[in-house]
Parts: structure tokens; sequence; C-alpha cells
């Protein structure tokens, strides 16, 4: 196996990061199996399910210490994140979510208590989506824990939505509003640190309940999936938000072959996550752009089908879809031209 990949070097991780990586492996891996559609490189894997569906699936690892921690994370919360994120990606391929499969491992510091406490947020979640949980593994480890979940959901195949479907003049449009998590993480994170240096200090959280859950407890978005169905709308493409707008839109196009023009102006931010960022000496939209784990969704539409989005609540209209020469772009609130760059969660 080893000689597939003809790497006589050492090179280190961080020079490649996360998605280099994938790309690294991507290129060996071959399909032996005509019921493998899609494989690596999208939200989720697409399989031959019959005539009508496919079956998507999907993983997710949470490593404690790396993307959670236990001094502000509550194990409940922490539960039905961990599903949530998963459900996120199957709902990114315009399907519907049905099973879920948890591997946990954990240190001999956690109690049994401490377990069922992250096992109710997990099925409290399941409740909510309509999931079944059917079954996974345990194991120990030396240090922390480490949560993997694989959801399996499906979807009709004439109605099936991957990254690399964006078309020149497509729409860019975006759901709720971007930004609140990486705001509530930073609340987070500054009480952490006063904690830290003074346990007797009580956190000072009051007044941030809507970007502290959009951290703590985000909710996966079913019921856009549902309002595609209402409205008559199938996107061109589409990609959950959970490494930040940046990020997402330059997957959306470099699958796609394509370019993009996003308005500062139109990007939708929260009056809480604005003032936050503001009295943290931030740009509300870089945190917005490259903040990651809103768990919103990222999509296409065709020009034709504006009027169906254009006074809807849930959705905004952030920019349209260009030839792949115009490159990738933000236009700032005075009309500058920046290159986008993906500057959010950096593994490695």
């Amino acid at each position: 196996m080893s000689d597939l990949f003809q790497n006589k070097n050492f090179t280190p991780l961080s020079e490649l990061g996360e998605f280099g990586l994938i790309e690294h492996i991507q290129k060996n891996v071959k399909h032996y199996h005509s019921q493998t559609i899609k494989g690596i490189g999208d939200d989720a894997a697409v399989i031959e399910k019959n005539d009508t569906h496919y079956t998507l699936i999907t993983t997710d690892i949470l490593i404690e210490g790396i993307h959670f921690d236990l001094i502000y994370s509550p194990l409940k919360h922490l539960g039905y994140k961990a599903v949530v994120v998963n459900l996120s990606d199957i709902y990114a391929m315009n399907g519907t979510p049905k099973q879920i499969v948890l591997s946990l491992a954990v240190s001999n510091r956690f109690t049994l208590e401490a377990v069922e406490e992250l096992y109710a947020g997990i099925l409290l979640a399941c409740e909510k989506y309509q999931v079944d949980l059917v079954g996974g593994d345990t194991s120990t480890i030396h240090k922390g824990m480490v949560i993997n979940i694989t959801a399996i959901g499906e979807v009709e195949k004439n109605k099936i939505v991957y990254r690399n479907g964006a078309k020149e003049k497509d729409l860019i449009v975006v759901t709720g509003d971007l930004g609140g998590a990486f705001m509530g993480l930073k609340i987070l994170e500054r009480e952490k640190a006063v904690f830290l240096e003074n346990p007797k200090i009580q956190p000072d959280l009051e007044g941030n309940d809507y970007i502290l859950e959009r951290q703590l407890k985000p909710e996966a978005r079913k019921d856009i999936i549902e309002e595609f169905e209402r409205l008559n709308i199938q996107p061109t493409s589409m990609i959950d938000i959970s490494d930040g707008l940046a990020s997402e839109i330059l997957h959306i196009c470099k699958q796609s072959n394509v370019g993009c023009e996003i308005y500062e102006e139109k990007i939708p931010i929260d009056h809480q996550t604005y003032e936050k960022a503001r009295e943290f000496n931030l740009d509300p939209t870089t945190c917005a752009m490259n903040g990651g784990e809103d768990y919103e969704l990222l999509f296409t539409i065709p020009l034709s089908d504006y009027d169906k989005v254009k006074n809807h609540p849930d959705f905004s209209v952030i920019g349209y879809i260009t030839e792949p020469s115009k490159k990738f772009n933000l236009i700032s609130k005075s009309g500058t031209v920046h290159p986008i760059v993906a500057q959010g969660w950096k593994h490695f």
C-alpha cells in the first residue's frame, strides 16, 4: 500500500493541511463497486440504494482538547452537538438522515453518570431529528474523550445536490446568520481564562444566550430542506458551513470550476454577533467569513428562482457565480475588491 504514494520524504502534515491531505489521499483511492456513486470530496458519500433513492453516509470525529473543551461544554450539549454536526452533512446533500452509529472512547476519569449525561444529549438530538441510534463501539483511552458518529440518510435521485453543480450567473444564497458560533466561542474562551486565573470569579455570560447557544447547541437546518420542497427549489450546489463561509464557497467554486462575487453588505450577521465582535476588536465580516461552526447551508440557485427567495426570512442572497477567470472575490461595503482566502479552522 505504501508504494502507491511514492513519497520518500518526511513531509509535515502542516504543509498540506486538512484539505490538502484529503486531496493527496483521494488521488490514490479506487472504487471497486458500481454502487459507489460518490466517494471522497462532498458532504457525504453517495451509495446506490434502489431505482429511486441513494443512501448517504457521513462521519465526523470530535476530540477533547481539539474540538471541544469540557471546562465550558456541558456533556449533554456536547452529545447533542455531536449528532447535529453529522446530520448537517446529510441535509447539505438535500437528504434526510435516518440512522446514526456512535463510537465512544473515554478515559477512566469519566463516571457512568457522565456518560449517561452525554447520551442524554445524543438521544435528545435523535428524538428531535427523528433518527435512530442503531449501534457503535465503546473503548477506553489513556486520556480525554473521543466521539465519532456516522450518519446514514437517503435522498431521491432527482433531488440530490452536490458541491460541483454551480453554474455561471447562479445566485449564492445562505441561510440564517453567520459568525455567531465563533463569537460564542470567544466569550467562552475569555471566561475560561478568567476562571483559570481566579476560580472564585463567576463567569460573565449574561446577555449572550443566542451566540452561546450557536456554539454549544447548534441546530441542523432540517427546516430548509422542507422549504426547498415547499417552494419547489432545487439548488444547483450546496454545502454546510462548518469551516466558515470563505472556506465553503471556495469548495463550491473549485469543485464547480467557477468564480464568485460575494457582497459584504449582504452577509447576514446578527446584531449580538456584530456587537460582540466590536467588543473584542474583531471585524464582524471576518468572523462571518472565517469563524465556522454555524452549520447553516450555503447553496446556489438559478437566477430564475430569485423571486422564490428574495423575501424569505431565512434566505439571504449574498452574491453570484462568475466565470472561472474572475476568481473568488469579496466586494466590501466601500466597493473594494478583496480575494477570498479561507482562514478558518485548520487541522494539523
